[in-house]
């Protein structure tokens, strides 16, 4: 909880909260113990921080096992300790701070001799000069978006530095702030760095990150946001989000019963968000994190009752500006404290640490419970469903289509947030996996390097979920036997010569596709480049690869590569889009990153079953030079033209003729809608 970060425009310290409002938000979803494990820590713990980059989560504690300091990380897959080992102090470090910036530099800064700070280098803690050997005890620390670390610490009664090419700079003025206790700050992407602290009330300051010692520091809004209680159980706590709104949460004064509070600075004044304070009874360990999109969530644990110090979260329903219990009445089942909250944007989760005999760690899914029900498309070319499984360890929800070969294909590539909306949406690309690796985390496009193992093939890849390079002839699996596989159902099936299918989570019958399968959609498709893989039924963006000897990517929205299960005497099978070209039969080295684009058999229909065309439409001429004539068995309900990157185009359509006179030359896809329930796409070239 001391120490937040605020990285890319989004908070990534903690909110907390306490007791039962009137209305209650609930979710399908529960809150679950994230690596699937009760207790991250090994011991009892205390000042828990948690922080949130690139979908990994880092956390420091206090750690009684050891009596120094520790920093963990959850990769997506199970929790670790950065640096390898438990205790990166030289002593006790009940008060401490975490912080990463942009370039995923991570920081620890601790009270010891002085103000100590740490820089985790990529392997190994690096010990940075002291910003003072003055007793420090509460601090915080944040990164600059140009990466570089400022801390906040009650050295000189509130004082903020920065650390700038092997010196500490001192930023504005000392004694600013009356004191840091209960020290939080954040920086925004308007290079205001905020200092948040209890002394006489709650206390938010401003200031430039580049200012010099002359540049005095700003009560933001001019007074204190308001009276509250202080201590290191009734705390308080800042977040900001993208368009660098501050918002505060906070212990309400005894006038006002101790209870929860929030508060947003509108540029002018500090106001009420929510209804006024609303927890139903006194509460304590308070931490606030706020979504990209401004959404505020608070904890806090009840300090009364029957069920005293159990925690519980709340969210603000913006209809009725009240707030409710999320989640559940309490997530803890017993006593809860040093309470930290922090948004993970690439889940859309909600993320909590606390300390309960030791630090625990759950989330929530903030997306609405889904209504699929797993169904396959229907068995129209086009047709499209959804699908639900687990991938990185969460519950995800991808598009499925019929693709005009017939089978059902994911219309998304697997680490993908969407279906692509053109051939070079970043949001479509998805994650790139090395021949014969599975959903192991080093798919992932922010995933660290290492080079090959001594055990270069499936078989050896246990704790390693980083991306696997070297020189051309010695990176991942280099021996390219031809009867290696990519095949097993699980990692706990694979040997020195079968990968794990990573499309095979998705459920029965579901797999990687074959060079033949890739052969057959490119035929039964049309597709030749980028623009018509896009316009295919797949909708298959060009994500690029990653380098086999270096990590690096390469052809992002240029060009497509796409992995099948075969082998090749250079590796893998993968099929290629190029930009005048597609190959369905590549081959590349296996420790390429490549796109994974899972296909499901008919499942039971015959072939004759799947109507790959309906023979009952027709769409002529093709190539038109503007006026298309459509006939057809059935009313046409519904007519669509969208250009190769998948703008609408708005055309006139009656008496079963589309005008497409005024458009451009090129390619368009037609999509009919026809009353009998039937859906019809066609490519047509206007010239």
């Amino acid at each position: 909880m001391l120490g937040k970060l605020h990285f890319a425009a989004r908070k990534i310290g903690a909110g907390f909260m306490l007791l039962t409002i009137a209305e209650s938000f609930t979710y399908a979803q529960q809150w679950e113990n994230v690596g699937g494990i009760q207790m991250v820590s090994a011991g009892g713990s205390s000042y828990n921080n948690l922080v949130v980059n690139g979908g990994k989560y880092y956390l420091s504690y206090y750690d009684t096992s050891v009596a120094k300091g520790s920093v963990q990380m959850f990769d997506g897959n199970s929790w670790s300790y950065v640096g390898g080992n438990a205790g990166i102090t030289t002593g006790a470090a009940l008060f401490n701070s975490l912080s990463i910036g942009g370039s995923g530099d991570l920081y620890y800064t601790n009270q010891g001799t002085g103000l100590e700070v740490r820089q985790f280098n990529g392997s190994s803690w690096v010990q940075l000069p002291s910003p003072t050997t003055s007793a420090v005890n509460y601090q915080a620390s944040a990164v600059s978006p140009s990466n570089i670390v400022f801390t906040f610490s009650t050295h000189n009664s509130g004082t903020v530095q920065r650390y700038v090419n092997g010196t500490w700079e001192q930023v504005g003025n000392t004694g600013f702030s009356s004191g840091a206790a209960f020290a939080e700050m954040v920086i925004g992407t308007n290079n205001k760095v905020y200092t948040c602290n209890v002394a006489g009330g709650v206390r938010v300051y401003e200031n430039s990150t580049n200012a010099t010692t002359a540049d005095n520091w700003i009560l933001v809004g001019g007074n204190v946001v308001d009276a509250s209680s202080s201590s290191e159980q009734y705390n308080s706590d800042i977040a900001i989000d993208a368009n660098n709104n501050l918002y505060v949460a906070y212990v309400s004064n005894s006038a006002n019963g101790q209870k929860l509070n929030v508060k947003k600075f509108d540029g002018t004044n500090w106001v009420q968000v929510g209804n006024a304070n609303f927890s139903s009874g006194r509460v304590q360990y308070v931490a606030l994190a706020v979504t990209t999109s401004g959404a505020p969530y608070v904890v806090a644990s009840r300090w009364e009752n029957d069920d005293l110090l159990k925690n519980t979260v709340y969210k603000l329903d913006p209809a009725t500006q009240t707030w409710g219990v999320f989640g559940g009445n309490f997530i803890s089942d017993g006593q809860a404290t040093y309470n930290d909250l922090a948004y993970d944007d690439s889940t859309n989760s909600l993320v909590l640490a606390y300390s309960q005999n030791g630090t625990k760690v759950k989330r929530i899914s903030l997306t609405a419970p889904s209504s699929c029900n797993g169904a396959d498309p229907g068995i129209n070319a086009g047709d499209t469903s959804c699908v639900s499984f687990t991938y990185k360890g969460q519950t995800v929800e991808y598009t499925t289509v019929r693709g005009a070969d017939g089978k059902i294909w994911l219309q998304q590539n697997l680490g993908s947030s969407k279906v692509a909306g053109s051939f070079d949406d970043p949001d479509s690309f998805g994650d790139l996996f090395q021949w014969g690796r599975w959903d192991d985390g080093h798919q992932n496009r922010t995933s660290a390097t290492i080079n090959a193992p001594t055990s270069n093939s499936p078989a050896g890849l246990s704790g390693i979920n980083s991306f696997i390079i070297g020189t051309s002839t010695a990176s991942w699996w280099a021996t390219n036997a031809a009867s290696d596989a990519w095949n097993a159902s699980s990692a706990t099936g694979t040997t020195s010569a079968i990968g794990a299918d990573p499309c095979k989570a998705i459920g029965q019958g579901w797999r990687l596709p074959t060079q033949a399968d890739w052969t057959n959609l490119v035929n039964a498709e049309g597709i030749n480049n980028p623009a018509t893989a896009y316009a295919s039924y797949l909708k298959l963006p060009s994500a690029g690869y990653r380098s086999n000897t270096t990590g690096a990517f390469t052809f992002a929205g240029q060009r497509g590569y796409y992995w099948s299960s075969d082998t090749a005497n250079t590796g893998g099978k993968y099929m290629y889009i190029g930009t005048t070209v597609v190959t369905p039969g590549s081959g590349g080295p296996r420790g390429q990153g490549e796109s994974v684009r899972c296909t499901k058999d008919f499942s039971g229909l015959a072939t004759s079953d799947v109507r790959l065309n309906i023979k009952s439409i027709g769409i002529y001429p093709n190539p038109t030079k503007g006026i298309l004539n459509i006939k057809a068995d059935s009313v046409i309900e519904n007519v669509n033209v969208t250009n190769v990157i998948g703008q609408k185009i708005n055309v006139k359509f009656s008496e079963d003729q589309i005008d497409m006179q005024g458009l451009p030359n090129g390619m368009y896809i037609v999509e009919l809608k026809l009353k009998n329930g039937q859906t019809f796409s066609k490519k047509v070239v206007k010239n």
